[in-house]
């Protein structure tokens, strides 16, 4: 195939949504523009695109700008879906916790004609679409944005039968095992990826833009994003005589991670959510949480998108944990992991099928372990959850930003956390002042506001941490 030649997921790259536009395009260039280049066919396209009525009656593109305009007029028509009047009633955890900007994108949220319930985490703040924080019940519908951009977070803790001492005698040792077996930041990968079953999934076979995800994916399997995504060893507490690992109460040297699906998960929920939107036109304040009918041909390949990315978010804390125990000499006791981005097939108490979104909220359901992190100097959690339906099963997934990234780095300096560190007897490899402690809520008022959602049986202290850079 020629290099200059175009392909579908190239137009996906710059914009192009999938449908007609895509095929016609892809023969426009191999027929009239053989010998264009790949870039000025790409600049072509991209002028095209952002300005179609430009190009309406310039010779062989204008089939394309005609169909551009077309599939434009077609959403400038579609009829907005009206909200609700009046919010559902929902659960709000923690509430003097929270700020109203969070509770009123909630209640935006429980107008949806779609919602059948919901419940806002102590933790929560404001995001896009619904509040970081937020669990919301649709009936047979999928919010991309209610999922999130980073599908699949999640958490993973594996505990060793290692000694806390073993950290201060080992500190340089362990800091340089981080550095070398972890990645972070956007677009980042390890430097010898390891092969994973997950490659193997028949998604990246059957969806045409997730085909053209995998090489990234593999890329960047076993590493971590930016912002408060983090790597860590640090001294795991097991508090629970009765705990599912049978681990007699105690203190153990642990290897904790926050991360998700990287460059996948981005991809994908920028690509479904945009078709959402013109699928599921909705008034200013709720367009971002347009949703798509699972009975759709859009709405089960986002769903199957969704589970990949989840998978492999799965896959590269797995990767992590592997490399970190292989360098260590030690094999886990046991290990903990939950997703906190993603969204679920469930059953209401009455037995209904619904969809649970979970935007940075933890499940919860009876006996579902899960771990719920303070900050860089503050606990994390290890929590057993009590299957409250008032909450949708669900609980926090951290301890909740109360300053914003830009307000956090207005109102702290880069010694007040090296201060707050060195009191803490955490060292930080890596790590900005919008990642400073002080950005974040009190982890121990977030746990005692949700204890009639979880019990607490294990606590984490971070010793090591490694970020990614400012």
């Amino acid at each position: 195939m020629s290099k200059s030649k175009l392909r579908g997921k190239d137009l996906i790259k710059i914009g192009y949504t999938e449908g007609r536009v895509i095929g016609i395009t892809v023969n426009v260039m191999a027929k009239h523009f053989k010998k264009m280049s790949r870039q000025n066919k790409m600049q072509l396209l991209t002028e095209i695109l952002e300005n179609p009525q430009a190009f309406l009656e310039t010779q062989y593109v204008d089939v394309i700008a005609k169909e551009l305009v077309t599939a434009a007029e077609k959403v400038k028509e579609m009829e907005v879906i009206n909200l609700n009047k009046q919010a559902l009633d929902y659960r709000i955890y923690g509430k003097q916790h929270i700020g109203q900007n969070a509770i009123d994108q909630m209640d935006v949220a429980m107008k949806l004609p779609v919602a059948v319930g919901g419940a806002l985490m102590p933790d929560a703040h404001q995001g896009y679409g619904l509040p970081i924080g937020g669990v919301l019940a649709t009936e047979n519908a999928v919010i991309p944005y209610g999922v999130g951009v980073d599908i699949g977070c999640r958490m993973c803790l594996t505990m060793y039968n290692m000694k806390p001492s073993y950290i201060k005698g080992h500190h340089a040792a362990l800091k340089k095992m981080l550095m070398a077996n972890t990645a972070f930041g956007a677009g980042q990968g390890v430097a010898d990826p390891m092969d994973d079953p997950i490659f193997e999934n028949e998604a990246f076979q059957e969806i045409g833009f997730v085909r053209g995800l995998k090489d990234t994916a593999f890329k960047q399997i076993g590493s971590s994003g930016g912002g408060n995504h983090f790597v860590e060893f640090g001294v795991v507490s097991v508090l629970d005589p009765d705990n599912e690992w049978d681990i007699p109460v105690g203190d153990y040297i642990a290897i904790l991670s926050h991360s998700g699906s990287r460059g996948l998960g981005a991809r994908i929920a920028n690509h479904y959510t945009k078709i959402a939107m013109e699928k599921c036109k909705l008034p200013k304040e709720a367009k971002h949480l347009a949703w798509l009918d699972l009975n759709t041909e859009a709405g089960m390949e986002y769903w199957i998108a969704m589970n990949l990315a989840g998978d492999y978010a799965s896959a590269c804390h797995h990767h992590i944990h592997r490399r970190l125990s292989k360098a260590l000499g030690e094999k886990p006791m046991a290990m903990v992991e939950n997703h906190h981005n993603f969204a679920w097939k469930e059953l209401l108490e009455d037995g209904t099928e619904v969809i649970v979104h979970r935007k940075g909220a933890t499940p919860a359901g009876k006996g579902v372990l899960g771990i719920i992190p303070g900050s860089m100097t503050a606990p994390g959690f290890i929590v057993r959850g009590k299957g409250d339906f008032t909450s949708l099963n669900s609980a926090s997934h951290g301890a909740g930003r109360q300053f914003s990234r830009r307000k956090a780095k207005e109102n702290f300096t880069k010694k007040q956390v090296r201060d707050l560190l060195k009191k803490s007897e955490v060292t930080l490899i890596g790590g900005g002042i919008d990642e400073a402690p002080m950005a974040y809520k009190d982890i121990n008022q977030v746990i005692a506001s949700q204890s009639d959602l979880v019990e607490v049986i294990g606590k984490f202290q971070p010793r090591i941490v490694r970020m990614a850079a400012d």
